[in-house]
Order: C-alpha cells, then structure tokens, then sequence
C-alpha cells in the first residue's frame, strides 16, 4: 500500500473508531474540580448576557472553535461541508484535520475546501509539526493554508500517539528550530495544538519562544488518541502498548494555569474534554480566550447539518445560562471571575 493510499486509509479508520469504540481517556479534564460561585440575584437580563469575542482578529458570536477533526476521505468531506454551514450559520471558529493526505494526493483537497461554505468564519488549516522533520517546510505550510483559505494554521503536537503508532514518525529531536522558522515567515497566525496530552509549563515556554501565535491545550479528559491507536493495531503486543497510555497526560483545567503561569497574553483555546458550554465558561473563567470541542460535534455530524447547527446552539445557551447564573455579562468579565476549587 503506497504512503497516500495508507493516510488516508488511516483517516477513514479514525473516524469510525471516534465514533463506535469507546477511545475516552481515564483522566478526567479536572473541570469538574472547580465550580462558579452562584448568584441568585444576578442583577442580569438573560437575553442580555453577550457571548461575542474577538480571537487572533476576528469576531466570533460566541467563544466556541469546532476542533479539527477530520479530512482527506469522501465521509470526511460530508461531515466537513455539515460542520462549516452550521459554523457559519453560528458565527464560530473552526479548524479542519491534518491535510497531509491531501498534500500526498491533491484530489482529496475538494474534502477540506470548505471556505465556500463558510466564507466569513475563523478558519485553521492543519498540519502535525512532526512533518517539519520529515521533508515538510514552509512551502507545505502555505499549500495547507491556501487550500482552505485559512486565516491560520494549526500545527498539531501528537508526539506520544506517532510513538504508538505502527511505523510512526518519532524524531522530534530538533523541531522547534523548524517551528520557529514557520512562525516567523508564514504570514498567518500559527498555532501550537496538542491532541489530547495537553501542556506543560515547559511546552509553553518554548512554544511562546518559537513565536507560536496562539496555544490550543487539547488536554487530558477527552479523546485518548493512545485509545484510537490501541483499536487500529495489527498484533496484541502493539494493542497493549496503547493501552498503557489511557490514563496518560495533563487534565485541561490544569493544562490552562500552565499556560497562564508562563504567559497572561499569549491566545490560549481550552480543549480536551470539553463536553458542555458549562465547560467552555469554566474554561474561560480559568483563563482560556475561547473553548474547541470536537467529539460532539463530529457525532451530531454523523447524524445531520441540523443536528450539528442544534449541537452548537445548546453548546451556546448552556455558556449564556452558566454566565447568567454567575452573574456576568460578557466574556471580559467571565475572563475576569474567579472559580471555586472544590475538590
């Protein structure tokens, strides 16, 4: 099987597995340590609480980014095309999966050509920075960026998941260097997004030294990719070494003080575990600029462009209610609330 046949082969088995095996890691995000002081004067209209925000020059009409996902295969180009319109309709964010499949094969491009669908949103292309080791360079990065008509690019941290993976590119000796480079001469925003381990304290210090533009946590308490491997592996001995790494990473509650701890500036997207607009407030209030969720909206995907558009607008009230209850009225003053540790 050719290197473009097996990528997006790879694709294709890693979304039916999100979407049949049960890949959740053991550690939780650590949201559920923390909870808001509740107001029961709120001295606050409901249909006044204002969700609206800016992130890396753009305004979004909530503090949402649909998380890359998928690409690179006809099911991933439907779920795509569904996930961009309700984005639009919604006037979130929204990142596409990793392009190298198409970057190997240029007729998988039309999969994550979206812009059409989406012609005013935020929107992230995808690379993994291990790619910079193996023969990427700008020149890859820029084809991502204008295949989607991106305003920025994410270049997706998976390190222990290549380490797990049969034949998975692991030399990550020396890439910062090569990050670096592509944040000074890109032109667009870049952004550093792990996958699901989430950051420590020393990832983000060298990330901010690299000129990354924006820091997306991804932490422990969702999607275990050491799970997804676990499923697409070809002997038992491969399957275990998966699994060793269920209840491996960084919670994204924590993921997000690290990155604050370093720097109080730099954009920063709370991801991981992110199941509920509850979480995306939490998220915020602990110091994130806006929440990524993947895994609900990939299965609303699955299902309809209209449960996907319902997903996202629950996902919305849920953030309302929880600031209303909480009594603020904007996300500056969300970011400005403090949370009660409970546990």
């Amino acid at each position: 099987m050719g290197k473009v046949t097996q990528t997006s082969s790879r694709k294709t088995e890693h979304i039916r597995i999100n979407l049949d095996e049960d890949v959740s890691s053991s550690i939780t995000s650590g949201f559920e340590e923390y909870h808001f002081e509740h107001q029961a004067l709120p001295e606050l209209n409901l249909s006044q609480v204002n969700l609206v925000t800016e992130f890396l020059g753009k305004t979004l009409r909530a503090p949402i980014l649909i998380s890359s996902m998928t690409g690179g295969t006809n099911e991933a180009e439907r779920l795509n095309q569904r996930l961009a319109i309700a984005a639009q309709e919604a006037g979130i964010a929204m990142g596409v999966g990793s392009q190298r499949a198409a970057l190997e094969n240029q007729s998988l491009d039309r999969t994550f050509q979206i812009r059409k669908f989406a012609p005013d949103i935020l929107l992230f292309a995808n690379l993994g920075v291990i790619q910079l080791n193996y023969g990427y360079g700008v020149d890859e990065c820029f084809r991502a960026v204008e295949m989607v008509g991106a305003d920025g690019l994410i270049l997706h941290l998976n390190a222990l998941q290549e380490a797990v993976q049969p034949d998975g590119d692991t030399d990550f000796s020396g890439i910062i260097q090569k990050l670096e480079h592509v944040c000074n001469v890109l032109g667009v925003p870049v952004i550093a997004k792990e996958v699901g381990w989430g950051i420590s304290e020393r990832a983000a210090k060298s990330l901010i030294n690299a000129g990354v533009s924006a820091i997306d946590v991804a932490g422990a308490g969702g999607t275990s990719w050491s799970q997804v491997e676990m499923y697409r592996a070809k002997s038992p001995s491969q399957a275990r070494l998966a699994a060793a790494f269920r209840d491996w990473g960084i919670p994204t509650a924590q993921s997000i003080l690290n990155v604050r701890n370093v720097d109080q500036d730099i954009p920063l997207i709370a991801s991981g575990g992110v199941r509920t607009g509850v979480d995306i407030a939490k998220g915020i209030a602990l110091g994130a600029d806006i929440g990524g969720m993947a895994s609900p909206f990939l299965k609303a995907a699955a299902i309809s462009g209209d449960e996907t558009l319902l997903t996202i607008r629950e996902i919305i009230q849920e953030i309302q209610v929880a600031m209303f209850a909480a009594g603020v009225k904007d996300i500056e003053a969300l970011l400005a609330l403090k949370l009660i540790k409970t546990l």
